[in-house]
């Protein structure tokens, strides 16, 4: 169906009535809610596997890999923690309070939430994100993107089966429908994709003074790099893998990898095996191999590495009517050159070489730019690996290792600048879809005067020394 501004607006105000009945806000409604979530994604994991396929062409380890196994952990985590997390916090209201001792901090919903979610990643980028605003005690509208069509038609089936839409609904259409959503004074604005939309998002935003999280890619993309002392098979396999993963349409994928000159050569080579391995000689004819997601994403890839034809030295083809282009080394490229200032978001990889000793002017170009989502580091010398990760600024990252820091438990997922703002997984999750509520619990005897007019000099001295 196409959607209209004012169908819309009678989402948001169905959704508005039905929060302020409060039947969200007890923790046993919330975990009840997040079971029939988790049971709906179960029951329907055949419809979502080829609806990842049809979209992404994932196979379906990749897809239960990356985007349902995922957010069944999610759910998982949420069910979990919610009963601790939500508990109000006490605090000692201290002496500037006596004789009121205690102050509660109360953990409340925003209220309506609505989630923007992108193709990449369209089930745990959204029913991941659903995770956290359920376990907040919030309503919500999922605008999932019009690009992954057949995911955002399996997700529609799913929540309409299972919540009722005055509670969860999601919303298809393109543009012109996540801006009427964005017109509306929902509660809190929760969108994953790129920095330019997510500048877009927060003007709408500021409209209605909602509050935003954004999770971006990053305008200049994530860097790896690869010191001369690293174990460089083992890298070279990592970065293969990640780079593999749904056709480097991800958001914390490498963008480009500085490699030390002195193993250049060596590293290289190795990552043609590793990629010859794992996808083999030519990966537009394999089938567990993913597409670009348009035909424009794949003309955008396609031309790109037209413009360094010269310095393909593995890849460099594609199939058009199937939508896939084949991992590509780029070698070698200078720091300052296009495809290293900005989001690639697709399977070429270009490689910076750098001299080892100089590596600080490497970390320097990677500081004057926007933050990325994440950084990676490859070395023996953990004690210098941990300074750079405790100085640099990014979203997340892993020494020795690719994305393995979004599966771990009790961790944030966040990015920083140009690669976002806000939080969630777990935890963090549920602080983004709450707001902290201070409430003192005042005391009705013994009250002072002090504070109270007028201020006479015997009480000016008693106050001075009270609150020193």
């Amino acid at each position: 169906m196409g959607y209209t501004k004012e169908d819309i607006h009678q989402v948001v105000v169905k959704q508005k009535e039905y929060f302020a009945r409060g039947e969200t806000l007890s923790v046993k409604f919330r975990k009840a809610q997040l079971k029939k979530l988790k049971q709906a994604i179960i029951n329907n994991q055949e419809k979502l596997v080829n609806a990842l396929h049809e979209d992404l062409g994932r196979c379906s380890v990749e897809a239960y890999l990356c985007d349902i196994g995922d957010t069944i952990m999610e759910i998982n985590e949420y069910y979990h923690g919610l009963r601790k997390w939500s508990k109000p916090e006490t605090h000692f209201s201290g002496l500037a309070a006596f004789p009121s001792i205690f102050t509660k901090v109360y953990k409340m919903p925003y209220g309506v939430s609505l989630i923007i979610s992108p193709f990449n990643f369209p089930i745990l980028l959204s029913f991941g994100v659903l995770a956290a605003a359920i376990a907040g005690g919030n309503t919500a509208i999922i605008k999932a993107s019009s690009k992954s069509a057949a995911c955002t038609k399996a997700m529609k089936e799913i929540i309409e089966e299972t919540f009722p839409s005055e509670y969860i609904t999601v919303i298809d259409g393109g543009h012109d429908v996540a801006d009427y959503c964005l017109e509306e004074p929902v509660d809190k604005i929760f969108y994953t994709g790129s920095p330019n939309v997510g500048k877009h998002v927060m003007e709408m935003a500021s409209k209605n003074l909602v509050p935003v999280a954004l999770e971006l890619g990053g305008e200049n993309g994530n860097w790896c790099i690869v010191r001369k002392d690293a174990n460089i098979k083992d890298a070279a396999r990592k970065i293969a893998f990640f780079k593999l993963c749904n056709a480097g349409q991800v958001c914390i994928n490498i963008n480009q990898v500085a490699v030390a000159k002195e193993i250049a050569d060596e590293f290289i080579e190795e990552l043609k095996q590793a990629f010859a391995k794992q996808i083999g000689g030519n990966a537009c004819e394999n089938e567990e191999y993913p597409k670009l997601i348009t035909s424009r994403a794949y003309d955008g890839i396609a031309n790109e590495a037209e413009q360094y034809r010269d310095r393909i030295v593995f890849g460099g083809v594609g199939n058009k009517e199937k939508q896939k282009y084949n991992p590509t080394i780029i070698y070698p490229v200078n720091v300052d050159e296009p495809i290293v200032n900005h989001e690639i978001f697709g399977p070429l990889l270009p490689i910076v070489p750098f001299e080892d000793d100089k590596v600080d002017e490497i970390l320097k170009v990677v500081s004057s730019r926007h933050h990325g989502l994440a950084l990676y580091i490859f070395t023996k010398n953990k004690k210098w690996a941990k300074k750079v990760m405790q100085t640099q600024q990014y979203g997340g990252g892993c020494i020795n290792e690719v994305c393995l820091h979004l599966m771990v438990k009790g961790v944030p997922f966040n990015g920083t600048g140009h690669s976002g703002m806000g939080a969630y997984h777990g935890v963090w999750g549920f602080r983004e879809f709450t707001h902290p509520s201070t409430v003192l619990f005042g005391h009705t005897h013994m009250n002072l005067p002090l504070r109270e007019h007028p201020y006479n000099k015997k009480k000016q001295d008693l106050l001075g020394k009270f609150l020193k």
